[in-house]
């Protein structure tokens, strides 16, 4: 082991018992093994930044890169792209023990299948799994481990871990570099997290953010746009109060089917007042025009 990477390796503690708990997304750990080229590695850096990790030291560890100082070549650092300081925060280790001291769930990525070894799970289950490894264990970590880009994991790696998975791709084609696995990875840990996380911890990694979501409407306000739609179509003619047939509650389905927002009821509203205007402005033409000519229709 090289100066630098001893520096690395004691600086940054291999488990998660001196972070803070509260911080689950930091107790996710990406192991690389063997990795050949310095690119990958700041790929993968900005794969599981974009994902919410990365943020904690030692988040991201190498294990025997091929290039050893990998964190500062060019190459990972262009690839990196914004993700420096996952670069910055990650941890070189010469052998598998160190980069998964501290995990409670060790899981390998492979696809290779393998007579006797750990029991397989799809990426979903791994990553649920996961997910109740920590919330149930408040300082332990889990790692995912993957391999060198050509020859995967070797037999010894994977006989470690607790289990391994497989991203289930084309059989005619299963190509995915190395990034592409760990994001696919990563996303599935961040679904299930966040389904799991309190209000606080899901806000805070942006949970509530997939679009927008307004206030929702009241009950007493859905009722009053209804009454008021109601009254709008009559005006307009498109409602026949004494024949209603079933507009109105085929309305209702309509706009149950996603749930109302308070400015979308305040639209709607806005509408019936449109539509009564118009009601009321054709009655006044109506009444000033002759008796005779109010319906020409009924004349011929």
């Amino acid at each position: 082991m090289n100066s630098e990477t001893q520096s690395s390796s004691q600086s940054v503690p291999a488990s998660g018992g001196e972070r803070a708990a509260s911080d689950i997304f930091g107790r996710v750990r990406f192991v690389l093994v063997e990795t050949s080229h310095p690119g990958n590695v700041g790929s993968v850096a900005r794969a599981i930044k974009t994902m919410g990790f990365g943020d904690t030291p030692g988040s991201l560890v190498l294990v025997s890169p091929r290039e050893p100082d990998v964190l500062n070549h060019p190459d990972a650092i262009a690839m990196a792209s914004g993700a420096d300081d996952v670069l910055a925060r990650a941890r070189i280790v010469d052998s598998i023990e160190p980069a998964l001291a501290g995990a409670a769930l060790t899981i390998a990525m492979t696809a290779r299948q393998r007579e006797f070894g750990p029991p397989r799970l799809l990426p979903r289950d791994a990553a649920t799994q996961a997910g109740t490894v920590l919330g149930s264990a408040a300082t332990s970590d889990v790692a995912f481990v993957f391999g060198n880009e050509r020859y995967g994991l070797p037999n010894d790696v994977v006989e470690r871990c607790s289990a391994v998975t497989h991203i289930p791709a084309n059989p005619a084609y299963a190509s995915l570099n190395l990034a592409q696995a760990v994001q696919l990875i990563a996303y599935e840990m961040r679904l299930a997290l966040l389904d799991a996380a309190p209000a606080p911890v899901a806000v805070a990694h942006g949970a509530l953010n997939i679009g927008y979501a307004g206030e929702p409407a009241t009950a007493e306000q859905i009722e009053s746009m209804f009454d008021h739609l109601q009254t709008g179509l009559v005006a307009i003619g498109f409602l026949d109060p004494d024949n209603p047939r079933k507009l109105m509650p085929r309305l209702r389905r309509l706009l149950a089917r996603r749930g109302l927002e308070r400015e979308e009821v305040n639209i709607l509203r806005g509408v019936a007042r449109h539509m009564l205007r118009v009601g009321e402005r054709d009655s006044q033409d109506d009444a000033g025009q002759d008796p005779q000519e109010q319906h020409p229709q009924r004349n011929q």
